[in-house]
């Protein structure tokens, strides 16, 4: 009989489709391209592994984009699509592999591999999405994701790397479920920033993206000198998300390809939340000139407040205009006695319910990004009850705020 790898439906042992799902059921080897008949262990023309990856990734490897990319993601793309045949545009390329793969896959066997792959990949493909990447291309048991095409981002660069660390996070979760089987699953990740031409782009989201020079090539070196659960970029995206995350020096690294050593960095985790004003405030400012009616009417409302009468305040802008510099100024100016807390809309967070009051209370309750949910519970537990007792019938929905995802996201 001829077991589908995708539903496991039994088959008659010369059917080449399977009459459950419709998936082919030959296996075409990786390194070679021969057809092999299902349930194949290894190619039987090169002697190549096939339980590993074929097993595990065949169906979203054979699925169309359109099948697992988001209905928002998806509408936004088709519609850019006609202008972006032959462009030449900067994106960063990111390379996400399942490290020791083929000892794993020896050990749960073809079905195990299958689910664990699957799962892995719905939590990697979420975090891609969220950020508004697209996944190019599944390889074996591993996915090259760019950023930056064919949506546009003038910060690609901080957007691979925070989807990169929210896979790292999302495994870390998965293999908390998976430690009493004793198969941790563990990652390498490749990041890289650089020049590509954008192909064509189908009814069905298949793109072809060919690199300039050796942007992709990089990427994919890089993930390969990347330790377990580590994340590498090189040093062109470094410069791009330095201000936005904490990285070390690695020093300089022999890659296959490459004439000279090139730098390495590692992504150890995100900075405090900082925006373009935060690193213009880093490099000082020059004197505020006007804006005394608009200073008045703040200080005039912050009175009001002091007599215990509530305030709120609009205050709206062109970009670039000055309205973060006069909060900056109006804070400035307050008594010691007030205490500012800022929650802050970024792009690639729309889809996240009340992500600024989220910020906020991830402020006032002392939560990290990378804060573990258990640890980030007992945080929320702890700080209710010390803003008082009759705060206490809040704490299911402030559990269910930090836990929530909305369905763009999902």
């Amino acid at each position: 009989m001829a077991r589908c790898p995708t539903c496991q439906h039994e088959n008659a042992p010369q059917a080449k489709f399977c009459g459950e799902c419709g998936a082919r059921l030959e296996q075409a080897c990786r390194q070679c391209g021969h057809k092999n008949p299902a349930g194949s262990k290894f190619c039987s023309e090169c002697g190549q592994s096939l339980a590993p990856v074929e097993a595990g990734a065949q169906g979203l490897r054979d699925a169309a984009p359109a099948s697992y990319t988001p209905k928002h993601l998806a509408e936004k793309i088709l519609t850019l699509r006609s202008a972006l045949e032959g462009e030449r545009k900067m994106v960063t390329v990111l390379f996400c592999d399942l490290q020791g793969s083929t000892p794993l896959a020896e050990r749960i066997g073809p079905e195990g591999m299958h689910d664990l792959l699957n799962r892995l990949f719905e939590l990697a493909l979420a975090a891609v999405h969220r950020y508004e990447g697209s996944v190019n291309q599944f390889l074996g048991d591993g996915f090259m994701a760019l950023f930056g095409a064919p949506i546009a981002h003038e910060d690609h660069a901080s957007r691979a790397a925070f989807a990169a660390l929210e896979i790292r996070e999302s495994l870390g979760t998965l293999n908390v479920e998976l430690a009493a089987r004793g198969t941790p699953l563990h990652i390498r990740i490749g990041i890289n920033t650089g020049p590509v031409v954008v192909g064509g782009i189908g009814d069905n989201l298949r793109m072809d993206y060919t690199a300039i020079g050796d942007t992709t090539n990089l990427a994919s070196r890089l993930q390969t000198l990347a330790d377990p659960d580590s994340i590498l970029v090189s040093e062109s995206t470094h410069e791009l998300i330095r201000p936005y995350l904490q990285c070390t020096p690695l020093g300089a690294r022999e890659v296959k390809g490459k004439a000279h050593p090139v730098p390495v960095f590692r992504v150890d985790g995100a900075r405090e939340r900082r925006t373009r004003f935060d690193l213009s405030l880093e490099r000082g400012l020059t004197g505020l000139v006007g804006r005394q009616w608009e200073m008045g009417l703040l200080q005039s409302r912050w009175a009001e407040a002091l007599a215990g009468r509530g305030q709120a305040v609009v205050l709206i802008g062109e970009a670039g205009v000055g309205k973060s510099r006069l909060l900056y100024e109006f804070r400035q100016s307050l008594s010691d006695q007030a205490v500012a807390f800022e929650g802050r809309c970024l792009p690639y967070e729309r889809g996240v319910s009340y992500a600024p009051v989220v910020e906020i209370l991830r402020r006032l309750f002392g939560i990290g990004d990378q804060e573990r949910p258990e640890d980030a519970r007992e945080k929320i537990k702890a700080g209710v009850e010390r803003l008082g007792p009759e705060l206490k019938e809040t704490l299911p929905f402030l559990l269910n705020l930090f836990s929530h995802r909305s369905e763009s996201e999902a």
